[in-house]
């Protein structure tokens, strides 16, 4: 079926991202495969990022079906693009039905998108990984694609103002090899195996990311281990709690 929204969006957003000078430092692409379902499952900390994940996978030829909240389905604006390019509703007093629609577009050699973390991670740091990934990925036998960016935080996160500015912002993307999900294994020895996956390719994607803060007011984009001014995660846990 031909896709009429998904590739003129994608054009689009490439256009803006040229505009804007973003520089992104994309490796590991051929991990993911040419053909056939596969659960793509990344860290989470920009409202951006699927956008990004999505680009991952474009040197493959490949388009991916993100799992999202369904109040973006319901949004005048993002609605009809998100109906339009095939991605997958999430109501979380119904989360069986789009456990099954994504089972359905894996099995009909879809590549799906999953943040397992579920929301953005304010501390960007790694969040606990739910186990749905790894169970959808065994139901369907398919395999499971970790990956990690970094820098998308600085575009547009929870807690900070866009910055769509002729910026440079530097964006740097790990896709890592794909891991088998065996039907024979507990989905949640899986997750965690998937988990320590992507803190690698996010170690991997800190490490090669090319700027560091100007000054002490641009901190709050580096986590707090890496000496950054970010809410460390139990800070972002009591901070929910309440």
């Amino acid at each position: 079926m031909a896709e009429l929204v998904y590739r003129p969006v994608v054009g689009f957003a490439q256009a803006l991202f040229k505009a804007w000078d973003l520089k992104i430092d994309c490796r590991g692409s051929e991990n993911i495969p040419r053909s056939g379902g596969a659960v793509l499952v990344s860290n989470h900390i920009s409202y951006l990022d699927f956008v990004f994940n999505g680009m991952a996978a474009l040197p493959q030829k490949r388009l991916v079906r993100f799992m999202a909240k369904e109040s973006v389905f319901r949004h005048k604006v993002s609605g009809p693009l998100m109906r339009g390019m095939k991605h997958i509703p999430v109501d979380r007093k119904q989360g069986e039905t789009a456990y099954a629609h994504a089972l359905d577009s894996l099995r009909s050699g879809e590549i799906v998108g999953v943040f397992p973390e579920a929301t953005i991670s304010s501390s960007f740091t790694l969040k606990t990984f739910k186990s749905g990934a790894a169970r959808m990925a065994q139901e369907a036998g398919v395999p499971l694609v970790p990956m990690a960016l970094w820098g998308t935080q600085r575009l547009w996160t929870k807690g900070h103002p866009r910055n769509f500015r002729r910026s440079h912002i530097p964006v740097t993307m790990r896709v890592g090899e794909a891991m088998e999900a065996s039907r024979d294994k507990y989905a949640g020895a899986i997750t965690r195996h998937v988990r320590e996956r992507v803190q690698e390719l996010l170690e991997a994607a800190q490490r090669a990311y090319p700027v560091r803060p100007k000054d002490a007011d641009d901190t709050w984009w580096m986590p707090a281990h890496l000496g950054g001014t970010a809410p460390t995660p139990e800070e972002v846990r009591a901070a929910e709690a309440h």
